[in-house]
């Protein structure tokens, strides 16, 4: 349980990160509204009491999940008596696996753009902003299109946990820092984050990501 709940939050806050470098206009934006909030409540240190006003915030991280689920193959599952599925019989004591990364990703399911960061659509009007349109009611395992963390009776026991930290460690990060990639080792800037994926306990990088932390004050 203990390797379970660490591995897959800071794999998360990576992929997070490597996201947001890959799209500045993202991360500007959601640096703006993490500053907006902390700036006006007079905090210097980023605490729990205003994380239910970012709104982006959860949008991105919505969509860190959705695009790279801790895990892609969800914990198996086994039929306890016979049923019928779309058509097919399933036996009972049947081993299944969810395949909850093609789930994410089919363009049935989230449009042509689904391979795409796009935090936006957790907007009900696709604004991105709490002005601009609500966020969309689509909680973690309430929805058979949405299960980085399984779904009902059976589904993660620390979704609630770890939803909390992941916010709370990325706005932190974002809020005293401006982020950027190093140089390479021509002096170039290099402009991606290869994006490569290497499977373990959870997917993570499969290069370590190496970032330029300039410290922010306001």
């Amino acid at each position: 349980m203990i390797a379970a709940g660490t591995d897959t939050t800071f794999t998360t806050l990576e992929w997070a990160m490597a996201e947001l470098i890959n799209h500045p206009p993202v991360m500007r934006k959601l640096q703006e509204e993490v500053r907006a909030i902390f700036g006006v409540s007079g905090a210097s240190e980023v605490t729990e009491d205003h994380l239910g006003e970012l709104h982006f915030l959860k949008a991105v991280i919505k969509e860190t999940l959705r695009l790279h689920a801790p895990v892609p193959l969800l914990v198996p599952r086994e039929t306890v008596e016979d049923t019928e599925l779309l058509g097919n019989r399933v036996p009972a004591r049947t081993r299944v696996l969810i395949n909850a990364w093609a789930i994410s990703h089919d363009p049935a399911a989230w449009g042509q753009r689904a391979g795409e960061f796009v935090p936006e659509r957790w907007f009900e009007d696709g604004g991105g902003t709490a002005a601009a349109g609500a966020e969309y009611a689509l909680q973690l395992g309430q929805d058979f299109r949405f299960v980085p963390f399984g779904a009902g009776r059976r589904g993660c026991p620390g979704a609630g946990f770890a939803a909390p930290s992941i916010e709370l460690a990325l706005s932190t990060l974002l809020y005293h820092f401006d982020w950027e990639l190093p140089p390479s080792a021509g002096g170039t800037t290099t402009s991606k984050v290869d994006m490569g994926e290497l499977y373990g306990l959870s997917v993570r990088l499969k290069a370590a990501l190496n970032l330029v932390a300039k410290p922010w004050s306001p």
